[in-house]
């Protein structure tokens, strides 16, 4: 069974992919996943290289900063580069998952919703936490400001759009709370992985 796992940047996404990564679950991070495919993939280099320039690459690594910068505010530059990554990235998570063994599998991604791929998944798990504590989170990680954090927020779907999508709901506020309810779904998975079909 393949369960998406998604959310708004700064709803904890990574925090609960580990709480579930902690349980045996295979879980598969996007975004980690991609940057690793940007760096080896000579044909992925190729072609961002030729959208971006020559700058797109330091060495043998992506130039993240330099990528984020062309693609911010520019919608059509952005689709053009998850054109070239975004196939890559579903064709290694589709080998990646031939290769695993337990009951279900969790593919962690931002976009499902605002990609169109939901139908993909058996099983969605939406991450949500309130607005302000996702700006803070994120004003701790990154060296920024609210302004440009309040852009990438608009850029995706609000919560109350993807609530109705979702089969699973996490409100991430409080860890003990959090842990207590990865274990409730991890245990309807498993419930639902040997149900008859």
């Amino acid at each position: 069974m393949i369960v998406g796992l998604t959310g708004g940047i700064g709803s904890g996404k990574t925090t609960v992919a580990n709480l579930f990564a902690d349980l045996g679950v295979p879980v598969y991070i996007s975004d980690i996943e991609a940057k690793k495919l940007m760096k080896r993939s000579v044909s992925i280099r190729k072609k961002i290289t030729q959208l971006f320039g020559v700058e797109s690459y330091h060495l043998e690594n992506p130039n993240t900063q330099f990528i984020a910068q062309k693609v911010f505010g520019d919608k059509e530059a952005l689709k053009k580069l998850n054109g070239i990554v975004h196939p890559a990235v579903r064709r290694h998570f589709s080998n990646w998952v031939k290769q695993q063994k337990y009951p279900y599998v969790i593919q962690e991604s931002a976009l499902i919703f605002e990609s169109g791929i939901q139908d993909k998944y058996d099983k969605i798990i939406l991450v949500v936490a309130p607005m302000e504590i996702r700006i803070n989170r994120l004003l701790e990680r990154e060296n920024t400001t609210r302004e440009p954090l309040l852009q990438r927020i608009e850029n995706q779907l609000p919560d109350s759009e993807k609530k109705g999508l979702a089969d699973f709901i996490i409100e991430n506020i409080d860890i003990e709370k959090t842990k207590l309810k990865v274990s409730k779904i991890h245990t309807q998975l498993l419930a639902f992985t040997k149900a008859p079909k």
